[in-house]
């Protein structure tokens, strides 16, 4: 035991002088797992981890259950790991507060990236602007393919002249990593963009996000061939 903690100290002396930078994903994953896991050596688990998943952000991407498929791994550890990504979701989120002014495409694409970063599955948000391009509010819409916006256009109307938006920003998620607008994103945009033309809202934007990049239709002047 004593050897474990001498161990433990040392990589968090490591962490204080060097910062997680200087951590390799073996050592990170020993650092977390020595808070969940007492008077064990953790090396062997972290090892086993990232054989198992094959890199650090895949192991903080697998769910509880998964993690705990893995021996040696119980739930105390599992929880501890599979919230990290929610965690620094929630942290880059809270950064961003209502009232910002997104003015630039940039500002917009960056803003909604954190909304996306530990999701599994395609989301579409409406981000809602008002005449000098400040925040009024940001919510998920649906879980799905962005298509089924083409069906609920009624709701995104709804939540932009319940914020009394002046113009608003469709965003989602490709889980395929490529955020290359597909013919339904066009179809889409499309959609919408004239329902909002009826009640005076302009469509912004719509943004396609994948990992930590994300593609503007506006930019790229795919808008404006529509």
């Amino acid at each position: 035991m004593a050897v474990h903690e001498g161990h433990r100290q040392r990589l968090r002396a490591h962490l204080v002088e060097g910062g997680l930078d200087s951590f390799s994903d073996v050592q990170t994953l020993e650092l977390l797992l020595g808070y969940a896991i007492a008077r064990k050596d953790v090396n062997p688990l972290a090892h086993a981890l990232l054989n198992k998943f094959g890199s650090l952000p895949n192991v903080l991407d697998a769910s509880i259950q998964e993690l705990q498929a893995v021996p040696g791994i119980g739930e105390n550890a599992a929880v501890l790991l599979s919230l990290l990504p929610q965690l620094a979701r929630r942290y880059a989120i809270a950064k961003n507060q209502v009232g910002t002014i997104l003015d630039t495409t940039d500002k917009v694409g960056n803003y909604l990236v954190p909304f996306f970063l530990d999701a599994t599955e395609e989301q579409v948000y409406l981000l809602c602007l008002d005449a000098k391009c400040k925040v009024l509010d940001c919510r998920k819409l649906f879980n799905g393919c962005v298509n089924t916006v083409a069906v609920s256009v009624r709701r995104v109307m709804e939540e932009a002249l319940r914020h009394s938006a002046s113009s608003v920003v469709l965003a989602h998620n490709h889980v395929s990593g490529l955020a290359l607008p597909s013919r339904e994103d066009e179809d889409t945009t499309r959609t919408v963009r004239n329902a909002l033309e009826t009640v005076g809202i302009v469509l912004f934007d719509h943004i396609i996000v994948a990992g930590g990049d994300f593609v503007s239709m506006a930019q790229s002047g795919m808008m404006a061939r529509l």
